[in-house]
């Protein structure tokens, strides 16, 4: 595979982590505000999302540092995605 075709699935890579790092911390909130333990939730949130996250990036980051910049750019588009998807009018 070229160069190009790594660093395009390393964004989407990065879309996709992102997505489930940023859409799990919404969830999470939602949920543990209302929780009868909320200090579990957002523990194991935070353990579950951040493995995830790290074990993807050691994965992208074998490809080269291009590819790691390229996922890591995705994450932060995710970020500013989730966001806005999730914003609550007050």
């Amino acid at each position: 595979m070229n160069d190009f075709g790594l660093v395009a699935g390393a964004l989407a890579a990065g879309m996709v982590l992102g997505a489930l790092f940023f859409g799990g911390l919404w969830w999470t909130v939602r949920r543990g505000l209302t929780a009868a333990n909320p200090a579990l939730w957002f523990a194991l949130s935070a353990l579950i999302r951040i493995a995830i996250t790290v074990s993807a990036l050691y994965y992208v980051a074998r490809s080269g540092w291009p590819s790691l910049l390229a996922c890591l750019g995705g994450i932060l588009i995710a970020r500013i995605a989730v966001t806005r998807l999730t914003r609550v009018a007050y």
